[in-house]
């Protein structure tokens, strides 16, 4: 089954660290960090703008990461970004 984005969650724009370039954000940014090009109602002002980032492009939606909600896409988000901190201590 295909997943397309829940208009207006933004989960991935804000609970996901980001380590390359971001147009105004040279560094990325880090888990938990709002995007600046996320909308107050959690659209991506430049979705459709050939400066959108190659790695926000290329992240597909999918029900691992989405859930059935907003709340849950937080949630399951927030689990895989402290799995794959490679500063984490196991």
């Amino acid at each position: 089954m295909e997943y397309e984005c829940r208009v207006g969650c933004g989960a991935c724009c804000i609970v996901i660290s980001i380590n390359s370039p971001i147009p105004g954000m040279p560094l990325g940014k880090p888990a938990g960090m709002r995007c600046i090009h996320l909308t107050h109602d959690n659209l991506c002002s430049i979705f459709d703008s050939p400066e959108r980032p190659t790695v926000c492009t290329s992240l597909k939606p999918m029900k691992d990461m989405c859930g059935e909600s907003n709340e849950e896409a937080f949630q399951l988000l927030s689990v895989m970004e402290v799995l794959t901190d490679p500063h984490r201590i196991s």
